[in-house]
């Protein structure tokens, strides 16, 4: 009987490499392949040089990685100059022997067309620079340079396949960069000999508002986002959302937070909202939407936590000095680190980009809770859809991430219009809504909590109140004409009032009537009783008359009986003595 024997293979794993930049790991699910060549391409200025040294930099001061940047365009100088900004300093690791930038001249009129041109003297260069430092990494900037003379299409093929081929063999991971050509990823069709890993990157400009978006094309053996990123160029270097990934899977927290407002919490069942849970506060101009955000933040720092404003309409000089005036100083939070104002115009940047610098502040800072003043500014910046995507992806992220955010809304109405609130009203846990009331020459505030996930709330509308001292919401009055807020209020109030305080008069009347009746009652009860018992007297002293009376003649008669008896026996012995 022959034995069949079972071999148990484990799957190859792909081996990758950091790249150390932000959010591009994720969406790679653990950086580029590791001794394998990845392509960048792009149009001019859409951040490739700017990867690919910020590729080199991190590998060298976070992963220990060594790396040559061999540039075909820039020289040394003018590379270190321009990356200074972004707080690198290219000489600094040069002198530690952590990174080796060469530059490589090439000039168009110098080459000829022969079978005999090739790229040894490159491979040349970059052994000898490989060696040097021990380099694990390398990049190539801009390789067209190396074939912009060149017509001959066999001799280029020829030459690329042997330049990554040799990259391979050396088990450095290289990063080659390309221009973006007609109709394909790059000029020469780099992409066809770089079947690793293929990154597009991606600089457009809509309605003068500039974006910039990052795209794996291909990465072979590995599972990686297929989506378009927004990328974020600043004093940081490149920051990628992968927010287009984000799933409903968030835990959820069962902490209440107060809103800052006393009565509100009374309207959410006197505990406020849910920890990690958005809020919508909507309502016309005026209305106080930036001072219920203002009590907010000011409550959540006065509890020693982080929160982050972010501002569309007004400077943080603004909102700070207006705060004021309703009792509400946010300077000492300021001062602390609590609270931080990013205050900007919604056409600084598209709205992708809008998005990555929140996400981006939110790591940095890491606060339990962000405010959005107002999102309807946005419009500015794109369509009411690509507004609400946007939003959806900020509030998977904030959820996941355990941050309360509230957004106000303006509504351009006083028509209950999801879109007046840019569609996110259906989509957060809480939505409070401010509204004109109008009334007998009066504009006065109305707030309503439209809804509430998860809670017992008032469906009852409350007059919201904005004083020196503060925000307050009030009972409203019913008259006959409807809701009562303002001076009719008070007048109805002061009306009611005065008709209690005649009512209590009147009661007190009646009360003082009815004691003096009481009284006289009383008086009348006691003389009654006093004639009752002088009644009850005679009689008492007639009764014990008679009863003496009878007493005595009963007295006498004993005694009569008994000196009748006595006669008779003395009457009796004197018959016997005369006989």
């Amino acid at each position: 009987m022959s034995r069949k024997i079972i071999y148990h293979t484990s799957k190859p794993e792909l081996l990758k490499t950091p790249t150390g930049i932000t959010g591009l790991d994720e969406i790679t699910e653990g950086g580029l392949p590791k001794g394998r060549p990845t392509l960048i391409c792009g149009e001019a200025g859409s951040g490739k040089t700017l990867f690919s040294i910020e590729f080199i930099v991190k590998g060298a001061t976070e992963y220990n990685e060594p790396g040559v940047f061999v540039a075909f365009e820039e020289k040394a100088e003018e590379l270190t100059t321009n990356v200074a900004s972004l707080g690198y300093n290219l000489d600094e690791l040069v002198k530690q022997k952590k990174i080796r930038i060469d530059h490589v001249h090439i000039e168009r009129s110098e080459i000829e067309e022969t079978g005999e041109y090739n790229l040894d003297g490159l491979f040349i260069r970059l052994d000898h620079a490989i060696n040097t430092i021990k380099a694990k990494r390398v990049v190539l900037d801009t390789i067209e340079n190396l074939f912009s003379g060149l017509q001959n299409e066999n001799i280029l093929r020829a030459e690329l396949r042997r330049l990554f081929h040799w990259l391979k063999e050396k088990g450095v991971t290289a990063i080659i960069t390309g221009e973006k050509g007609d109709g394909q990823l790059t000029r020469q069709g780099l992409e066809e000999y770089v079947s690793d890993c293929v990154i597009f990157l991606d600089h457009r400009i809509n309605n003068q508002i500039s974006t910039r978006r990052l795209r794996i094309v291909k990465y072979r053996g590995s599972l990686h986002g297929t989506n378009e990123y927004p990328f974020l160029i600043d004093e940081e270097g490149i920051s990628v959302l992968p927010v287009t990934s984000l799933k409903l899977s968030n835990e959820v927290s069962t902490e209440r937070i107060s809103t800052g407002i006393p009565t509100l919490d009374d309207m959410l069942g006197g505990k406020g909202f849910y920890r990690g849970s958005s809020i919508l506060v909507s309502g016309t101009a005026g209305t106080g939407k930036t001072s219920i955000a203002s009590y907010f933040a000011k409550h959540c720092c006065e509890k020693g936590e982080k929160c982050i404003y972010f501002a569309f309409e007004e400077s943080p000089q603004q909102i700070v000095r207006n705060m004021k005036s309703i009792g509400v100083n946010l300077d000492p939070f300021v001062k602390k680190g609590l609270l931080t104002f990013q205050s900007s115009r919604p056409t600084l940047y598209g709205l992708e980009m809008h998005l990555v610098a929140i996400y981006k502040l939110i790591r940095k800072i890491k606060p339990t809770t962000i405010i959005l003043d107002p999102i309807t500014n946005l419009i500015t910046v794109g369509s009411i859809s690509e507004i609400k995507s946007v939003l959806i992806r900020l509030i998977d992220f904030l959820q996941k991430e355990q941050i309360t955010v509230m957004f106000t809304a303006l509504t351009l109405n006083t028509m209950v219009n999801e879109n007046t609130d840019e569609g996110v009203s259906s989509l957060v846990d809480a939505w409070l809504m401010v509204r004109d009331i109008e009334y007998n020459g009066e504009r006065n505030r109305g707030m309503y909590i439209m809804k509430s996930r998860g809670m017992k709330h008032s469906n009852q509308v409350r007059e919201f109140i904005i004083t020196d001292k503060g925000l307050q919401l009030v009972e409203v009055f019913l008259g006959p004409d409807g809701v009562l807020t303002g001076s009719a209020r008070v007048a109805q109030k002061l009306a009611e009032e005065t008709t209690e305080a005649l009512r209590q008069n009147a009661l007190n009347r009646k009360d003082r009537e009815i004691e003096r009746q009481r009284q006289v009652l009383q008086s009348k009860i006691s003389n009654l009783r006093s004639e009752f018992e002088s009644v009850q007297e005679e009689l008492n002293k007639i009764y014990t008359e008679e009863e003496l009376k009878k007493e005595i003649q009963k007295k006498n008669k004993d005694k009569l009986t008994s000196l009748r008896k006595h006669d008779s026996i003395n009457q009796s012995e004197i018959s016997k003595n005369g006989k």
